[in-house]
C-alpha cells in the first residue's frame, strides 16, 4: 500500500483506500456468516439457510440498501434479494449473481478445523463457505460500500440488484422457477456472475464460461435373475460385457466421444482465447498431482489440458456396476448391468440433444436378447460462454488489472452453473467475477479463501461500478 496520497508520487487509488479502512469490518461480519452451517441440501440444515439468508438480509439493510428481501415462499430454499436504484437516470442495471448454501463438510474428521468456526490463519480465513460462495457475495457487500466512498456518492454509479440463491450446491433446481416467478424485479441489462476462480494468485485471469452437464444411468437386462454360468454361460448373452463394450465404444482410439452428431454444433473458443490457455502456465506433475494423484495426461487429441477441460466436451464413466461384487467367486451370468455416465458439454451443444444421441448409441449397442433403458438424472445444465469483445468483459479485465497488479488474462472452468439459465431467462450477457482459487478447497475439507484475494476483488468491483457506465455506453471492448 502506498502512503500520503498528496506527497506520494503514485497515490494510492481511492478505492484501494476506502477498502482497507472497511477491512476489518468486513472480516468480522464474514466470519459471522461463515459460522451458520447452511447446507441446502442436508433438510436437517434447512432451518440453517432460513438463518443464513436472514443474517445477509441484515447486513445488506445495515450497509444502506433501500430496497432488501427474503424470498422463501418455496419450493426453493430461502434466496436474498436486494435492490438499490442509482440516482442516474441512464444508468444500466446490473444484477450480482451467487449463492449462500454450502457443500455438506463430510468428511468431518479429515478437517484440521472445525469447518464452522472459522479460523483465520495468516492471510487464508478457513471455514465452509469461505471461497464458495460466501466470501465472494461478502465481496460485493464490500465493493459497494467503496464505491460509494470513494467517490462520494450517496447511490451507486449502477443501479444494483443482488440475487443470491440458497441451492446452488444442490444443482440450482428451482432457479428456472424463480427466475419466472420474479421476473420484473430481476429485470436488467448485464449479470455479473460471481462463482469462479482465478487460474493462479501468479497469473490471474477472468472467466469467460462454463461447461454444462447431463448425467443419465444406462441399464442393460437379460434375464430376471442371475444364472449360473455353468450352466448358462456361453448360451445366453451377458448384460455385463454388452455394457463393457458400449462403454469402451463411447471413444475412438483420439478420444472423441462416439455419440452420433456430438459434435455437430460445438463453438470453437476464439484465438485470442486460445492464445491467453496457451500463454498460462502449466505444471503437468501439479495439475496430476491436485486431479487425485493421477499417473498420467489423456483426452481429446489435439488440444492442450486446459483446453481439454475448459472448451472440449466430454464424456465419463462415473460409475460401473454389474453381477456379484462381495467376496470370493460366485460364477453367474448377471441379470443386468448398470453404468453411470456424464457428459461436459460447451456452448453450441444441449442436454437435451446429448440424452437423444445418447438414446440412439445405446440403441447400436445393444446386442439382441438383451434391453436398455436411459434414466437421465435431471434435465441437465447447458453451457454459456460470453463474447470475450463485450464492453463489460474488458471492464471486469481491466477493473482486476488495476487492483491485483498484475495482468489478467482469460480462462474458463470445467465445472457447471446456472449462468445459461440465467442468461435464456433474462436475455442479457453474463460476465463472470471472482477471485476465488482453484486449490481454495471448494467442496473438500480445509475449505479456504485468501484474504487479501477478496480485498483486492471489492476494490475491483468498486472501480468496476464507476467505469462500467462509459464502458457500455461507448461499445469499448477489451484492449
Amino acid at each position: 500500500m502506498s502512503g500520503d496520497p498528496e506527497n506520494s508520487e503514485h497515490p494510492e487509488p481511492p478505492e484501494r483506500a476506502a477498502t482497507t479502512a472497511r477491512a476489518d469490518e468486513f472480516l468480522a461480519g464474514l466470519r459471522d456468516w461463515l459460522a451458520i452451517p447452511s447446507i441446502g441440501v442436508d433438510p436437517a440444515h434447512h432451518g440453517d439457510v432460513a438463518r443464513s439468508a436472514a443474517w445477509l438480509a441484515e447486513a445488506l439493510r445495515a450497509d444502506g440498501w433501500p430496497d432488501v428481501r427474503v424470498w422463501d415462499e418455496g419450493p426453493a430454499q430461502p434466496a436474498v434479494y436486494a435492490h438499490w436504484p442509482s440516482a442516474d437516470p441512464d444508468a444500466p442495471v446490473v444484477l450480482v449473481y451467487g449463492h449462500h448454501d454450502v457443500q455438506p463438510v463430510d468428511p468431518v474428521e479429515r478437517w484440521t478445523r472445525p469447518p464452522f468456526e472459522p479460523t483465520l490463519v495468516g492471510e487464508e480465513l478457513f471455514g465452509r463457505g469461505a471461497s464458495d460462495d460466501k466470501g465472494q457475495v461478502a465481496m460485493h457487500l464490500l465493493g459497494v460500500r467503496a464505491h460509494l466512498a470513494a467517490t462520494g456518492r450517496t447511490t451507486p454509479a449502477v443501479t444494483l440488484k443482488l440475487f443470491v440463491e440458497g441451492e446452488e450446491e444442490g444443482g440450482s433446481p428451482h432457479i428456472a422457477r424463480t427466475l419466472a416467478d420474479h421476473g420484473p424485479e430481476l429485470d436488467c441489462d448485464l449479470v455479473v456472475f460471481t462463482d469462479t476462480p482465478l487460474y493462479s494468485r501468479e497469473a490471474p485471469t477472468v472467466c469467460t464460461g462454463q461447461r454444462g452437464v447431463y448425467g443419465a444411468e444406462v441399464v442393460v437386462t437379460g434375464g430376471a435373475t442371475d444364472v449360473h454360468s455353468g450352466r448358462a454361460g456361453g448360451s445366453i448373452p451377458n448384460p455385463a460385457t454388452a455394457l463393457a463394450r458400449l462403454v469402451a465404444a463411447l471413444h475412438d482410439e483420439d478420444g472423441r466421444v462416439q455419440l452420433p452428431g456430438f459434435y455437430d454444433h460445438v463453438v470453437l473458443p476464439t484465438d485470442v482465447e486460445r492464445a491467453d490457455y496457451a500463454s498460462l502456465p502449466f505444471d503437468e506433475q501439479v495439475w496430476l498431482t491436485n486431479s487425485g494423484r493421477a499417473r498420467g495426461l489423456s483426452g481429446e487429441s489435439g488440444w492442450s489440458t486446459l483446453e481439454r477441460v475448459w472448451v472440449r466436451p466430454t464424456a465419463e464413466v462415473n460409475g460401473l456396476v454389474a453381477g456379484y461384487t462381495g467376496p470370493g467367486l460366485k460364477t453367474v451370468v448377471p441379470a443386468d448391468a448398470r453404468v453411470k455416465l456424464s457428459f461436459r458439454l460447451v456452448p453450441g451443444q444441449r442436454p437435451e440433444h446429448v440424452a437423444e444421441a445418447l438414446r440412439e448409441f445405446v440403441d447400436a449397442h445393444t446386442p439382441e436378447g438383451l434391453s436398455a433403458e436411459i434414466v437421465s438424472r435431471g434435465d441437465g445444465v447447458p453451457p454459456y460462454a460470453v463474447d470475450v469483445a463485450h464492453p463489460a468483459v474488458g471492464a471486469v479485465r481491466d477493473a482486476l488489472e488495476g487492483a491485483l497488479g498484475k495482468p489478467v488474462r482469460f480462462s474458463r472452468t470445467g465445472g457447471s452453473g446456472p449462468a445459461a439459465v440465467l442468461h435464456e431467462t433474462l436475455r442479457v450477457p453474463v460476465v463472470y467475477f471472482g477471485v476465488a482459487l482453484p486449490d481454495d478447497n471448494i467442496h473438500a475439507p480445509d475449505e479456504r479463501v485468501v484474504v487479501p484475494l477478496l480485498l483486492s476483488g471489492a476494490e475491483a468491483l468498486a472501480v468496476l461500478w464507476r467505469t462500467l457506465p462509459e464502458r457500455l455506453a461507448s461499445g469499448e471492448p477489451p484492449a
